[in-house]
């Protein structure tokens, strides 16, 4: 679903204006155990979501067309 995502960027950075997402278990979280990302809350299908300025409507429209591609 990530890869899907057309406006949204695909990146861990801090303090942008821009839509980003991640998805912490296979990223931040790596180094964790499985057991110690479960007990922070990082769950395998996790994805962290830093709204940007973007217009709402192109953040939503982004989401709902990635979201389609989900089987």
């Amino acid at each position: 679903m990530v890869d899907a995502l057309r406006l949204a960027s695909n990146l861990a950075n801090v303090g942008d204006a821009k839509t980003l997402v991640i998805h912490p278990a296979t990223t931040t979280h790596e180094q964790l155990t499985e057991q110690e990302r479960l007990d922070t809350g990082v769950t395998p299908d996790l994805i962290r979501v830093s709204v940007g300025i973007e217009h709402i409507n192109d953040i939503i429209a982004d989401f709902e067309q990635a979201l389609k591609t989900m089987p």
